[in-house]
C-alpha cells in the first residue's frame, strides 16, 4: 500500500503513462475479463457490427485503466483540481432543498469516473454527502478506498447498515448517494428490460425512497476528454412513494440505459452483469 501512496503523488502525465501500460497488459497480455466484456457488449448492442463493438471494447479498457489511476490520485489531489476535472454543471438544482433543510437521494451508475463523481460531490454540492458503499474483501484495500472517498468530508454508510444509518441520521440534511446498477447477488431482485436483456436491479432503491420520502435525482458523468468529466444532476422522482412501488427503479434503469448508449465505452462492462437469468415465476417490469 505504501507504493500506491507514492504513486498517488505523481503528476497526471506520469499516471496516464502508467495507465497506457496497464491497458497493454490487461487488454493484450492477460486479456482481463475480455470474454465477459465481449458477451456483454454483443448482447447489449445487437444492432452494432463487429468492428463497432471492437472499438467500444478497446476504448472501454482504456477508460478502465484511466479510472484506476484517477481513483488512486484521490489520495493526493487538491479540491480545486478535482473540481476542475469533475465539474458539476448544475449544482444549483439542489440549493432549494438545502435552503429548506430537505435531504435528497442521488443515484448514479458505474460511468467513469464514479469515484471522482462522488468525492467531487462532497466539495461542490450545497448538501453534505452520505454515500452507500459495498465493503471489499481486502481489509487494507478497503481502508485505502475509504480514505479516497472520505478525504473531503463524505460520510460512509456500509450497504448492510443502510436502513439503520438512514434512520439514525434522519435529522441531518444531506444528499444520500448510491451507485446501484450492478447485479444484486443476495437481495431480492426487480427485473427490468435493460440494454436488450432481462436485467435484475436492487429492490433496495425503491425501499430507500420509501424509507426516506426524499426527492431522487440521477447524477450523470460524461467524459469530456482524458482526465476531464462533467456531472449533470437530473430530476428523477418526487415523493410521496407508496410501499412496494418500484417506479424509481424503472426510471433509474431507463436513465442508466440511455446514458450507457450515449457513451458506451464509459460504462463498466467487465462486471458479470447478466450471469443469472430470470426465473419463469419472477415478474418483469413493462
Amino acid at each position: 500500500m505504501l507504493l500506491l501512496r507514492v504513486l498517488a503523488k505523481l503528476p497526471f502525465s506520469v499516471l496516464y503513462l502508467l495507465s497506457d501500460f496497464l491497458f497493454f497488459v490487461s487488454f493484450r497480455v492477460i486479456k482481463y475479463r475480455r470474454a465477459i466484456v465481449w458477451d456483454n457488449l454483443k448482447n447489449s448492442f445487437p444492432n452494432k457490427d463487429h468492428e463497432e463493438l471492437r472499438v467500444i471494447e478497446r476504448n472501454f479498457y482504456a477508460n478502465l485503466c484511466d479510472y484506476a489511476v484517477e481513483t488512486l490520485k484521490l489520495l493526493s489531489i487538491s479540491k480545486d483540481e478535482l473540481s476542475r476535472r469533475m465539474s458539476y454543471c448544475n449544482p444549483e438544482i439542489l440549493q432549494p432543498y438545502a435552503d429548506r433543510n430537505q435531504s435528497v437521494i442521488l443515484m448514479a451508475s458505474h460511468q467513469f469516473n464514479w469515484e471522482w463523481l462522488m468525492v467531487s460531490g462532497s466539495v461542490n454540492l450545497p448538501l453534505k454527502l452520505d454515500f452507500i458503499y459495498q465493503r471489499v474483501s481486502s481489509q487494507s484495500f478497503d481502508h485505502l478506498i475509504m480514505q479516497c472517498r472520505t478525504r473531503f468530508g463524505g460520510y460512509p454508510i456500509e450497504r448492510k447498515q443502510t436502513a439503520r444509518e438512514v434512520i439514525r441520521r434522519k435529522e441531518v440534511t444531506r444528499a444520500i448517494a448510491i451507485v446501484a446498477d450492478q447485479f444484486p447477488n443476495y437481495e431480492k431482485k426487480h427485473w427490468v428490460p435493460f440494454l436488450s436483456q432481462e436485467t435484475a436491479f436492487f429492490l433496495g432503491l425503491g425501499q430507500l425512497t420509501v424509507l426516506t420520502q426524499c426527492p431522487a435525482f440521477f447524477v450523470r458523468s460524461k467524459k469530456i476528454k482524458r482526465g476531464y468529466y462533467e456531472a449533470e444532476i437530473i430530476r428523477l422522482t418526487v415523493p410521496p412513494y407508496e410501499k412496494g412501488s418500484q417506479m424509481v427503479v424503472d426510471k433509474y434503469a431507463a436513465v442508466t440505459e440511455s446514458f450507457s448508449k450515449e457513451q458506451p465505452d464509459n460504462w463498466l462492462w467487465s462486471h458479470a452483469r447478466w450471469k443469472h437469468k430470470r426465473e419463469a415465476d419472477q415478474p418483469i417490469s413493462t
